[in-house]
């Protein structure tokens, strides 16, 4: 069981709380939540919830609302992949989408084919 430590300056938690060790000692939980380190508690011995303190939470509502210059959205990563270079032939499998022949290229995506080998089966 852990408990709160006794001189009035608190420490982080090594290991997360036990829920029933949380709940007994929930203002040591909320004073370290206040002073910026969240608390993680297990139920049934596994990760059940995260404490942190509002000015946090709310630091990271905002992070979670606007993406950054580094957390750029899933589409601009999609359209940043680099392209294969267009092929010089036309494929007849194009032949019903629309558009431009570069938009039509995009599409055109080749497999490697694969050698099988059958084997004779007895069906008697």
């Amino acid at each position: 069981m852990q408990s709160s430590p006794s001189n009035s300056v608190a420490k982080p938690w090594p290991k997360p709380w036990l829920l029933q060790d949380a709940k007994a000692q929930f203002s040591a939980l909320v004073d370290h939540a206040l002073r910026g380190v969240p608390q993680h508690v297990t139920r049934r011995g596994k990760q059940a919830v995260v404490v942190l303190s509002q000015s946090d939470f709310d630091a990271l509502q905002r992070s979670a609302g606007k993406p950054s210059k580094d957390n750029s959205n899933f589409i601009d990563h999609l359209l940043a992949i680099p392209k294969r270079p267009p092929s010089k032939r036309s494929s007849p499998r194009l032949q019903g989408v629309q558009g431009s022949q570069k938009e039509k290229e995009a599409f055109e995506v080749e497999f490697p084919r694969l050698e099988i080998t059958l084997r004779e089966v007895d069906f008697s």
